[in-house]
């Protein structure tokens, strides 16, 4: 299978390397990732300047861009031909529940579903990531999966892996978003100048994480599979709305 493999941790991530390593045994892989650290960038696009793609020493390729622009970019303009699949990771941390909101790793894969290809997000539930090689097993296994049981054209798989050995794994449970609370505070410092200076807090706790979502699978040793899509109409609101509308 052709792959293009992208991330939102940089192109000299870790988990990266890893799991083109494995995917490479089997598949012919393309990587084209940040430049840097582009964590929490969402599906931006670098519309106000332009990009610059540069071959690594390794054969991947770097971009000064955002994740989405990664993967827009390789399939528009670099890549000869498209590839099959677009893959997204290895993230360094989880993309839980409203994390994927603000997740550059799930954009890069919102954005080759955009491009009319399946696609798969990947992350590690952990920041020091001792068992890359688990989440990378997982998305072979997967993958292998795919060739014979295709995802449907509207949706993306958002993969969440227990930092555990592989051969921990209880299995794979496919699960549904949870929630967080609201963010902890901003963290309110002061620059070298002495002028006020503001860094993000911690994320919000878990508010849903009941049996059923991405957060109980990962916590109990489960890897979680949780389709998303990229379409965000609430249709169960439809009806309601209009309702609401008429009595403007």
């Amino acid at each position: 299978m052709n792959i293009l493999l992208s991330n939102d941790d940089g192109v000299h991530a870790e988990g990266l390397a890893v799991l083109h390593s494995l995917l490479a045994k089997e598949h012919e892989v393309t990587v084209i990732a940040p430049d840097r650290n582009c964590s929490g960038a969402s599906n931006a696009l670098s519309l106000m300047q332009p990009l610059r793609i540069q071959e690594m020493h390794n054969g991947f390729h770097a971009v000064n861009g955002t994740p989405s622009d990664c993967v827009h970019l390789g399939i528009n303009s670099f890549l000869d031909n498209d590839p099959e699949l677009v893959i997204s990771g290895i993230n360094h941390g989880p993309n839980l529940g409203d994390d994927v909101i603000y997740s550059g790793t799930v954009a890069a894969a919102t954005e080759g579903r955009y491009m009319g290809l399946p696609a798969i997000a990947v992350s590690l539930n952990s920041r020091t990531g001792e068992h890359f090689e688990t989440a990378a097993k997982v998305v072979c296994d997967i993958v292998r999966h795919l060739k014979e049981h295709p995802l449907p054209a509207d949706q993306i798989l958002n993969i969440n892996v227990p930092n555990i050995p592989y051969e921990e794994l209880k299995g794979i449970q496919v699960t549904r978003q949870g929630r967080r609370h609201r963010a902890e505070s901003m963290v309110k410092s002061q620059d070298a100048a002495g002028r006020e200076i503001y860094w993000y807090g911690s994320v919000g706790q878990e508010q849903d994480a009941g049996e059923g979502t991405d957060f109980y699978a990962v916590a109990n040793g489960y890897c979680s599979v949780t389709p998303l899509t990229v379409d965000m109409t609430a249709y169960q609101s439809l009806e309601n709305m209009q309702d609401w509308i008429e009595k403007l």
